[in-house]
């Protein structure tokens, strides 16, 4: 079994797939690990560490494709349509293609695939049960995004997050405001907690309450009916349009209160759900920070862009799609442990074995043998069920709002 890992080709992408501590576990199961030369460098991880741990360089993207049976990536072509398009002509039939592919919102790329007779397993579809949580790349990279977005705020903000004390004078601390306490919002209360600053959050999961306030920050309760507001896995529902139409208007009140807001609040495979509005936001003071983690769907926050910075009235507003790949080292490291998990949990006496009564597999499978073989893809492709599709779930893990980008 050969696993193979391409460097990155995704504009500003310097995330890599699989880091060398990550080798002598594959190595061990049987793989031999073969690493496109340069592929970890963006994100601090030489050549040679790769060689040191048991993988063996190879010089091209192309070789990858051609030796790999199994190829690791960050963005396959889905998540990747512009510069990944090109590895289509490079797929094998029968293939395993693992990685990050939006199945749910380029519906048009899982059927290239299929067409290719290869095999790809898109890592976004990971079901949301216990035995799983280890290969949760939306999760990993979550704690990032969330992470770096406080980050982010606190550059753009004309102020400090902690109260100081000093001979000239107290300076109150900032406020900040998190929409959505799935991993993202989570890790951005968390940070902004760290950094001192007085930080409130709202979910529109009741339960999400609890959390919200065993890592210090004050949760909002809106009186707004949300009861469904969570599928069976975990993620966040479409409430509809009345219910989001009340709940802007109380998030413009809250907005108003508050230095930095960040939102994170995604459906997959959907629009994101608009919560604040341009007159919302413009209710904040001059200088105040608005991060939109969910502006490559749509957005949040009305006047938002994806990966543009915008200037409102003296309001910033950003919306960055890619924090994740802003601090490449972790991130990486995050992700080769998720999709190590992955593959490992598929190999039996160090081989392959693509067990379809197993639910991480068959959950996260989108194609194989010319076909879209997930449920979910075909139902969004108007196909006909497949006779497998009736599985039963294992109980999901606590919820999240959202995928979490």
């Amino acid at each position: 079994m050969n696993v193979a890992v391409v460097r990155e080709n995704f504009p500003g992408e310097l995330r890599v797939a699989l880091v060398p501590a990550s080798v002598p576990a594959l190595v061990k199961a049987g793989a031999t690990v073969l690493v496109e030369k340069g592929a970890g460098i963006s994100a601090g991880f030489l050549d040679q560490h790769y060689v040191d741990k048991g993988a063996r360089l190879i010089e091209s993207r192309a070789e990858a494709f051609d030796q790999g049976d199994v190829v690791f990536q960050v963005r396959t072509y889905g998540e990747n349509p512009d510069a990944g398009r090109a590895d289509l002509d490079l797929i094998k039939p029968g293939q395993i293609v693992v990685g990050m592919s939006d199945p749910l919102g380029n519906l048009p790329a899982i059927q290239e695939f299929a067409n290719k007779q290869a095999k790809l397993f898109a890592l976004e579809l990971i079901p949301r049960i216990t035995r799983a949580q280890s290969m949760d790349v939306l999760s990993s990279q979550a704690t990032i995004a969330g992470y770096r977005s406080v980050l982010l705020a606190a550059i753009h903000l004309p102020k400090m997050y902690p109260m100081l004390m000093t001979a000239a004078g107290t300076l109150s601390p900032a406020k900040v405001f998190v929409i959505g306490a799935g991993v993202a919002g989570l890790q951005a209360i968390a940070t902004a907690k760290r950094l001192g600053a007085v930080v409130t959050a709202y979910d529109v999961r009741p339960d999400a309450k609890e959390q919200i306030e065993s890592l210090g920050a004050k949760s909002v309760q809106l009186d707004l009916q949300s009861e469904g507001s969570q599928d069976k896995g975990g993620y966040a529902k479409d409430l509809g349009d009345e219910f989001y139409k009340k709940q802007r208007e109380f998030m413009g009140e809250i907005c108003s209160t508050n230095d930095v807001v960040i939102t994170t609040a995604a459906i997959p495979g959907r629009k994101s759900p608009l919560l604040i509005t341009t007159e919302g936001i413009k209710r904040m003071a001059p200088g105040s920070v608005a991060i939109d983690l969910a502006a490559q769907r749509g957005g949040n926050i009305e006047a938002s862009e994806p990966d543009q910075t915008i200037h409102l009235e003296g309001i910033t507003i950003l919306g960055p799609t890619n924090l994740a790949s802003e601090i490449p080292n972790h991130a990486s490291q995050m992700y080769s442990h998720n999709i190590t998990k992955f593959l490992l949990n598929m190999v039996k006496e160090n081989a392959l074995n693509l067990n379809l009564s197993d639910e991480i597999v068959a959950g996260t499978l989108a194609t194989s043998d010319g076909e879209v073989v997930h449920p979910r893809l075909r139902e969004m492709l108007n196909l006909p069920p497949k006779p497998t599709e009736s599985a039963e779930p294992e109980t999901a893990t606590e919820p999240e709002s959202h995928h979490d980008s």
